[in-house]
């Protein structure tokens, strides 16, 4: 695997540097950016930065082991690739290298609902390991073929996702007029013109589509009518009743993406929940909250013991991950890191970041005389 590492992109900065200068601009924008003016986007990594770790720097040590047990997997390390909505019009082809890359490294990648490739064929290129992200539709009929499709690809995971209950305000995608296919506005059309690979790689893979809801998306439709079935199909907004209903049809392990309070905490642990994602949805939606860093460690403290606690949004790097896992997370998800590295590196990307990650978490543990994943929070310097 370290054929797949290139020297000259060894950090997740240098990859979003290259991946904007061979993204267009509305891609790009699309990827990087949050809500509003982008408070809570920088946020999430700011707190995650304040962290503190206590190394240990005499007496033995017997190495460190990346390995981690999740839901009765065991797996290479303890991150997985982050659900994206339309990876494909970031980065052509985009879904299925990252669903590649996390096959051949050992870790979970989550499919998104509106992503650009089907739940068969992320089921199929991962040997039916990746996990599933629904976004709840409004009409149970489409929940249920929704459903029944994931469990016949033999998906292990199902992620509800509660941190959508509207759409969040976003001035970039307002002003770029962002759809599938973009818009052929002369401004948009002058960014895919300086983006070769980009353009050429559009051509190979097809235009990008919703490709897991395609066959319930009329036919014909243009992408203003487009834009506006989508936004009728789905009701963001979780309830008990809707995670009951989940609960009782979906027989894998069920996860709730979005919990960032303990009132929220104790209602999925109720409900039966396996575990829960403190997530943010990568601060694209609400600017004046909190970072998912913040609550991390009291909700593992409180809730620990009775349900697998996770964490995403605004982690750039190993040294995050190590952070938030000293905090107490259990297991960590990153969705724009991979993407920059798509972005920089084309189908090498989604290979070149795992294994990037992988050495900056072992050299964080080494660092730390960390020898397990789950001895992490024994570093953590408390405020």
């Amino acid at each position: 695997m370290e054929a797949d590492f290139n020297s000259k992109y060894p950090s997740i900065e240098h990859l979003r540097a290259k991946a904007r200068k061979r993204m267009p601009g509305f891609a790009f924008d699309y990827l990087e950016g949050g809500c509003n003016s982008n408070i809570n986007l920088a946020r999430n990594t700011e707190d995650i930065r304040k962290v503190q770790l206590r190394p240990y720097y005499i007496g033995k040590y017997a190495g460190s082991d990346l390995r981690t047990e999740l839901f009765g997997e065991t797996y290479d390390a303890p991150f997985g690739i982050a659900p994206v909505g339309l990876q494909g019009l970031m980065w052509p082809g985009s879904c299925e290298i990252l669903a590649k890359a996390a096959a051949t490294h050992n870790i979970p990648f989550c499919l998104s609902t509106v992503s650009t490739a089907s739940v068969e064929t992320i089921a199929e290129i991962t040997d039916g390991r990746a996990w599933f992200q629904l976004y709840h539709p409004a009409e149970d009929e489409l929940r249920d073929k929704l459903i029944a499709r994931v469990a016949a690809a033999g998906l292990p995971v199902l992620v509800i996702l509660a941190d959508t209950p509207t759409f969040g305000y976003r001035p970039k995608e307002i002003r770029n007029g962002l759809s599938i296919p973009p818009q052929m506005t002369l401004r948009n059309i002058g960014q895919m013109l300086t983006c070769p690979a980009w353009c050429t790689g559009q051509l190979m893979n097809g235009k990008p589509e919703f490709k897991t809801m395609k066959p319930y998306i009329p036919k014909g439709l243009s992408m203003k009518h487009l834009g506006l079935f989508m936004n009728k199909t789905f009701s963001g907004r979780l309830n008990e009743d809707r995670i009951k209903a989940l609960r009782d049809m979906w027989r894998g392990k069920l996860v709730v993406k979005g919990i960032v309070t303990e009132q929220d905490a104790e209602k999925v642990i109720a409900l039966g929940a396996d575990g829960f994602i403190s997530s943010n949805h990568g601060g694209r939606q609400l600017d004046a909250g909190q970072s998912t860093i913040k609550p991390m460690t009291a909700l593992a403290k409180k809730y620990g013991d009775k349900i697998t606690v996770m964490l995403d949004s605004g982690i750039r790097g190993g040294p995050d991950i190590a952070c938030a896992l000293s905090s107490g997370a259990k297991f960590t998800f990153l969705g724009r890191s991979f993407m920059y590295g798509v972005g920089a590196l084309g189908h090498k990307g989604g290979l070149h970041t795992a294994f990037m990650l992988k050495r900056q978490v072992q050299q964080v543990m080494e660092q730390l005389a960390c020898e397990r994943v789950s001895d992490f929070t024994k570093h953590l310097i408390s405020e």
